[in-house]
């Protein structure tokens, strides 16, 4: 029949195995104990990763977009990066499963491991603009991971092209936002929340109102990210320290209270 598939190929594998690299991926999967839900935590800490790599991705695409003033295809590609953002974030709904007794049946096979030396999502947190230096210590002695964290600190956030984008089409962005150090913390600017300010009166249809918007929505979807990580901690460990030596719920609470593209909320008390 013509609607049958193909179901013989040539060579000691298939198209799909090799395009995707199957075969290797599903090798990669190696739980530490006989504990049921460790292979739970194992693989979607693995699908976080490739969430993370595919949006940090996605998001450097969006710099360079607007480094060439294509605002049309930045917004469309922040568009995916937000869904992209909404998966990743309902991994915590699977993890969010793991009772306390489930999870403390593996816990002591990460010993010091923890999430916050995922260098990938590191790397992510930077080109959103959340910039702290020290975090970027736990990679020095990976040289290749090292280096590429470095370059992801040094260089522009997506922020920092939307900024310099605005002020090319004339807003009064201030020389103390455009020409700083840009591994360092960003300091929100009332001239800046003027500008995003500024951007709403077009309305919808205009290529900076609509890229306000699919900035504040990625921002928006990062927090939920991180709100739902915070409430999937504290009820599978509550009060414990973290893994890696952190406070827990605690350290995740101080970053869940972090906003990224900082004037783009505040400039809404204008409007």
């Amino acid at each position: 029949m013509e609607d049958e598939p193909y179901l013989d190929f040539p060579g000691p594998s298939t198209p799909y195995i090799d395009y995707q690299s199957i075969d290797v991926l599903l090798s990669l999967q190696h739980p530490l104990s006989e504990a049921p839900a460790e292979p739970t935590f194992y693989v979607l800490g693995q699908v976080k990763e490739l969430l993370f790599k595919l949006l940090y991705g996605e998001l450097c695409t969006v710099r360079a977009l607007l480094d060439a003033d294509d605002v049309a295809q930045a917004v469309w590609t922040l568009r995916r990066a937000r869904r992209v953002i909404e998966l990743l974030t309902r991994t915590w709904d699977v993890l969010g499963t793991l009772a306390p007794t489930e999870f403390n049946a593996f816990r002591e096979q990460l010993g010091r491991a923890s999430g916050f030396q995922s260098y990938m999502y590191r790397m992510l947190e930077y080109v959103l603009g959340n910039k702290n230096a020290a975090m970027a210590r736990p990679h020095r002695r990976v040289a290749h991971v090292h280096v590429q964290v470095q370059e992801a600190l040094q260089a522009p956030s997506v922020y920092d092209a939307a900024l310099h984008l605005l002020a090319r089409r004339g807003s009064a962005i201030p020389d103390a936002v455009l020409v700083r150090d840009l591994s360092a913390p960003y300091e929100s600017h009332p001239a800046v929340e003027r500008a995003w300010a500024d951007q709403y009166v077009a309305g919808p249809g205009d290529d900076t109102f609509e890229l306000a918007e699919a900035l504040i929505a990625v921002a928006e979807g990062f927090s939920r990210w991180r709100c739902l990580h915070l409430l999937t901690v504290e009820r599978i460990i509550g009060t414990k320290s973290g893994t890696g030596g952190t406070t827990g719920v605690q350290w995740l609470r101080r970053a869940a209270e972090h906003r990224i593209f900082p004037e783009l909320w505040s400039a809404r008390g204008l409007l």
